[in-house]
């Protein structure tokens, strides 16, 4: 949030006490007054980024019959892109506006004409060189207008604390609105008058700060748009860091899967081949009488570790992917989950068609995940589970009447499921107030089988 924002949302519930409407404190705000220094700083660094820019293009352009020319032209365009790091820190400091760097140069080749090529084939240097060129137009238009506009309103308001100048300096009892050679004209100089210039003054300067905010608006958007990253650039960013979340998720599903078999089904199988195996000992021992007896009772135990272990499997593999869910669709499947459940849960699943293979575990796991949730932490006596289809969305919602208190804190389960959501697009909003009820929304992207 830029520091603009940040000061109208503060304004916007001003402090105990404070009765000051937010338009009448306006001009008096940090933003106001960063955002006007933005703009009056911004003509000398234009004209100055613009007689650069002009200078590089024609001394590249007038030397491209040599090999000269290039060296100009890649030369400038560094160049530019170095300016374009005084840009954005000049918008971050001034603005508030946060702009990520845009990718580095990166020469496919080794050596200077490595680096020449990627400088000339980079889209991101010719977007500085435009920002260089066309800011200049803007800068100089914005400077005048915020600065006469403002200047002007201050001077106005102010009239009747300077107005005595007129008789005392010019002959003249106040500001002239109209005259002829003969020193007739109209003059501003009775009280009502003066009070009539300082209320238009009062309207300018009041208006002043929201001219100046549209006009580094203006400004926001050639920074966001020419100086940073590409969205092309901001997607393969995007998608590289869902894949390293995808990886990561994948990775704790594995060590979770290979915990629950070394912990669980493969301690119950160790014991039951130990048992195996005393059952046999104790048939090739004992004495025909009791061998018998004791065998059968050693076989039971086993048979128990063995029911014990294939139930253990089971819900370790309808936690993956159960079979219903692959058979039968989300519906019955979540419906299935909401029976498991220590809480009593009401599904309801308003799908037209099953969606894709890959969606519909998704969103299986995220409700099996909140039901866990709900399960081990909230101490609700009642939960609701419910699915449908928004436009090209499915929206996922679990409630209950717990003790609140989720959230979605780094390290918790429920960072990891909004982490895994968004690797796909998806969202995780958590609405869960301290002592309840609470609300979990989840949405995946809709494709279709």
């Amino acid at each position: 949030m830029d520091h603009a924002t940040m000061d109208l949302a503060y304004a916007s519930t001003p402090p105990r006490g404070s009765h000051v409407p937010v338009g009448l404190r306006a001009p008096f705000s940090g933003w106001a007054w960063r955002e006007f220094l933005y703009l009056f700083l911004s003509l000398p660094i234009a004209s100055l980024m613009f007689a650069y820019a002009v200078a590089v293009v024609s001394a590249g352009a007038g030397l491209l019959i040599t090999f000269l020319g290039i060296l100009v032209l890649a030369g400038g365009l560094a160049g530019c892109r170095a300016l374009g790091v005084v840009e954005r820190g000049r918008a971050r400091a001034l603005l508030g506006l946060e702009v990520a760097e845009p990718a580095p140069v990166r020469a496919t080749k080794p050596g200077p004409m490595g680096w020449i090529g990627a400088v000339l084939k980079s889209g991101v240097s010719w977007r500085h060189l435009l920002y260089c060129l066309f800011h200049f137009p803007w800068a100089l238009f914005s400077f005048v207008l915020a600065t006469v506009f403002w200047s002007v309103g201050w001077a106005l308001l102010s009239y009747p604390l300077w107005r005595w100048t007129f008789p005392a300096y010019l002959g003249v009892p106040g500001i002239q609105l109209w005259g002829d050679h003969d020193g007739h004209g109209r003059y501003l100089a009775s009280p009502a008058e003066i009070a009539g210039v300082s209320a238009v003054g009062l309207l300018l300067v009041l208006a002043g700060p929201w001219l100046i905010h549209g006009l580094t608006q203006v400004d926001r958007v050639m920074v966001r748009g020419l100086l940073g990253p590409s969205a092309l650039a901001g997607r393969v960013s995007e998608l590289e860091s869902d894949r390293g979340v995808m990886v990561d998720t994948a990775a704790a599903d594995l060590r979770r899967i290979e915990r629950e078999l070394h912990d669980g089904a493969q301690a119950r199988l160790t014991s039951l081949a130990r048992d195996l195996e005393l059952a046999k000992e104790k048939l090739a021992r004992e004495k025909p009488a009791d061998g018998p007896e004791a065998a059968a009772r050693v076989v039971d135990e086993a048979h128990g570790e063995v029911k014990v272990a294939l139930r253990e499997l089971r819900d370790l593999a309808r936690g993956i992917h159960p079979a219903i869910l692959t058979d039968r669709g989300l519906g019955p499947a979540l419906s299935a989950l909401a029976a498991r459940c220590t809480v009593p849960v009401a599904a309801s699943v308003d799908l037209p068609v099953r969606p894709a293979a890959a969606i519909e575990a998704l969103a299986y796991v995220t409700v099996s995940e909140l039901l866990e949730n709900v399960s081990r932490h909230a101490r609700a006596t009642r939960a609701t589970v419910d699915v449908w289809r928004a436009a090209d969305r499915i929206v996922l919602r679990v409630t209950d009447d717990g003790r609140g208190g989720a959230t979605t804190d780094a390290g918790g389960r429920l960072a990891d499921l909004a982490g895994r959501l968004g690797s796909v697009d998806g969202l995780l909003v958590v609405d869960s107030p301290a002592g309840g009820p609470t609300s979990i929304s989840a949405e995946l992207p809709w494709r279709g089988r």
